[in-house]
């Protein structure tokens, strides 16, 4: 254990969070996405909510301020009736730990698993809200 870091960081997660540099990208997956198959480096955090790995994330990873958009969200695919609630959740976590620095876009749901494949990780949670998906661009400190 240490101090000021959320017990739901594993050891594997700190160690991504650190090798990451300026521009990498992490991805936090809802529990239907393909994590495993898309994944470079796959962190399992099976048992924790987006929002909940999110928080905790994001007290230890700098957004990338020189980056816009710096936060991508799946977006619902076109008839999908799905209204994803949990969008609130994390612009509010996001705005608590990085205030108006955060620029988020949007993108179709096979560009996003596009995007995921170049990402430096995934973090695979056991999130059950749709669309839940959100991929992070580190920034520097």
């Amino acid at each position: 254990m240490l101090k000021t870091i959320s017990k739901i960081i594993s050891p594997d997660l700190l160690k991504i969070l650190c090798e990451m540099g300026h521009g990498d990208e992490i991805v936090i997956a809802d529990g239907n996405f393909p994590a495993a198959a898309l994944a470079s480096r796959l962190i399992r955090a099976d048992g924790h909510g987006g929002s909940e790995i999110l928080d905790a994330v994001v007290k230890l990873f700098p957004l990338d301020t020189y980056a816009d958009p710096n936060v991508l969200l799946m977006e619902v695919v076109k008839g999908d009736p799905v209204v994803p609630v949990i969008w609130d959740e994390y612009k509010k976590i996001l705005a608590g730990a990085e205030g108006d620095r955060v620029k988020i876009r949007h993108i179709e749901r096979f560009a996003f698993y596009e995007r995921c494949k170049s990402a430096y990780a995934v973090i695979a949670t056991g999130e059950s809200a749709l669309y839940a998906n959100i991929i992070l661009k580190k920034g520097v400190i």
